[in-house]
Parts: structure tokens; C-alpha cells; sequence
């Protein structure tokens, strides 16, 4: 005989009370403790996915950025030069012995920086409205070099540009580089040789090459930038043969050099 639960109008509900039904049904709306740490876990995964790559984007875009903001500063550094030495001058200036050529090139030796010192003429890449003498020196900045540019203002042939005291330093180019200058002229034959100083000279050089390479790679970030000098010799200093006697003929008599006099005692 059938058993009946008193106070129960309806049998299915027994009997889903009795096979747990209703448990079952409740269990479905939620989530068990393993689920949620699981899901906490995806979770951290993603976000830290996501932090690695917004910093490495944001490390590319950097890069590109001091990438861009470099090639800019060489290029500016380039055409500065390029006016300097469009700008140079054939100029006298004075020496221990005789007129000298204003322009001087010496390279790099022991602790002693390469340099170039020369006359640059009126509204040169520094915008002054008067000729200047324009100093550029590789130097040494703890593990860099740099290439820099000093100025100072041009007085005439009484100057030795070889003591001349410069100011105004700008940095044109810095990095990790090895850069030195060479100095292109025409010999009798016509062919073009380079030389690493210009001392002595009694003509001006026809080119100037700036030569740079990264340490680390062997690159050139401009390959051989050439600069043209587009001032000529007087035909007389252009020989071969000429000597620093053709200087002294280019000063006008109330302006030849001379040694200056001896200080007496007092």
C-alpha cells in the first residue's frame, strides 16, 4: 500500500524532495570556490599580459621617438657644417715667424683633442654680421665624444687663431663614435689627395670630410659627408712651390706683420 505524506497536496514535490531535486537546482545559480580562484587566475594572466604589452609598446615608441629626435639633430649638425666651411675664408693670420694661413687643422694626439680653427665670413651658420673664427674639436665626454663648435669674433691678420680664445660651446654630434676630419686638395697632376692635418698650408683645403662610425657596429650614421670650401688661393699661393713668402705679398704695407717688439725691463 501506497505510503502518503500528510500535509502534501502535490506527489512530484515529494518526490523531487526526496531524489534532491531541489538542491540540484539550487546548486546551479552559483559558483564553487574552485571556479572562482580559477577565474581569478585567467584574470591575472590576461592583466599582466596586458601591462607587458603596453610597456613594450610604449618602449618601442620611445625609442623611435629618441630615434627620430637624433637623425633631426644630426642633420642639423650637418648643415651647419656645411655652412661653416662654405662660409670659410682665405684669411692671414699671425705666427711666431710669418703670416699664416687662417686656416688650421690638427689631429688628435695622446691627450690632445683633433681641431680645426678657421675664419668663417659674415652670416655663417651662426647668424653673426661680422666674420668670426670658428673652432670645432672632437672631444671626450666620459665614454662619448662629441663634436663642438666654439666661436669668437674675427679681428683681422694681428690675430694667431692658434691662440685665440673661444667661447659660445655648442655639441653638434654625440655618441658613442669614433669621428675625425680629412682635408681634400688638388695636387699638381689634378688628382685629389686627403690629408689628416692642414698645417702650414698656404692654400685653402677644397674639401673637408667629416668620417664617423659607431664603436660598436662599424655603421656610419652619414656615411663620408663631404663639405665643400668654396673659397680659392690667390694664384700666386696656388703653386706648388710657393712658400709663406707669398702671404707676406698679400698684406697691404700698413698692414704686414711683424714681430711684435721686445718689452724692455719696467
Amino acid at each position: 500500500m501506497p505510503m502518503a505524506y500528510e500535509g502534501s497536496d502535490n506527489p512530484s514535490s515529494v518526490t523531487e524532495a526526496l531524489d534532491g531535486g531541489a538542491d540540484r537546482a539550487g546548486w546551479c545559480h552559483g559558483f564553487t570556490l574552485i571556479e572562482v580562484l580559477a577565474a581569478l587566475a585567467i584574470s591575472s594572466v590576461i592583466i599582466v599580459a596586458t601591462v607587458a604589452l603596453i610597456h613594450t609598446v610604449a618602449r618601442s615608441f620611445d625609442r623611435g621617438t629618441r630615434g627620430i629626435d637624433a637623425a633631426d639633430r644630426l642633420m642639423q649638425a650637418v648643415q651647419r657644417l656645411s655652412e661653416d666651411f662654405g662660409s670659410a675664408r682665405f684669411a692671414l693670420s699671425r705666427s711666431d715667424s710669418a703670416p699664416a694661413l687662417a686656416f688650421r687643422a690638427e689631429a688628435a694626439a695622446g691627450d690632445k683633442p683633433a681641431r680645426i680653427v678657421f675664419v668663417a665670413g659674415a652670416a655663417s651658420a651662426s647668424g653673426s654680421p661680422a666674420d668670426e673664427i670658428v673652432s670645432l674639436t672632437i672631444e671626450r665626454h666620459d665614454d662619448l665624444m662629441r663634436l663642438v663648435r666654439r666661436r669668437a669674433p674675427w679681428t683681422g691678420p694681428d690675430m694667431d687663431i692658434g691662440r685665440v680664445s673661444v667661447h659660445d660651446p655648442v655639441v653638434l654630434i654625440e655618441g658613442d663614435l669614433d669621428m675625425s676630419f680629412l682635408f681634400g686638395s688638388l695636387d699638381s697632376g689634378g688628382a685629389l689627395v686627403w690629408s689628416p692635418t692642414w698645417i702650414g698650408q698656404t692654400t685653402m683645403p677644397r674639401f673637408v670630410r667629416l668620417m664617423m662610425h659607431d664603436r660598436a657596429t662599424g655603421y656610419s650614421p652619414v656615411g663620408e659627408a663631404d663639405f665643400i670650401v668654396r673659397v680659392d688661393a690667390p694664384p700666386d699661393c696656388a703653386r706648388p712651390d710657393a712658400g709663406s713668402e707669398c702671404l707676406s705679398r698679400l698684406l697691404p704695407e700698413r698692414k704686414r706683420l711683424a714681430p711684435a717688439p721686445a718689452r724692455g725691463p719696467g
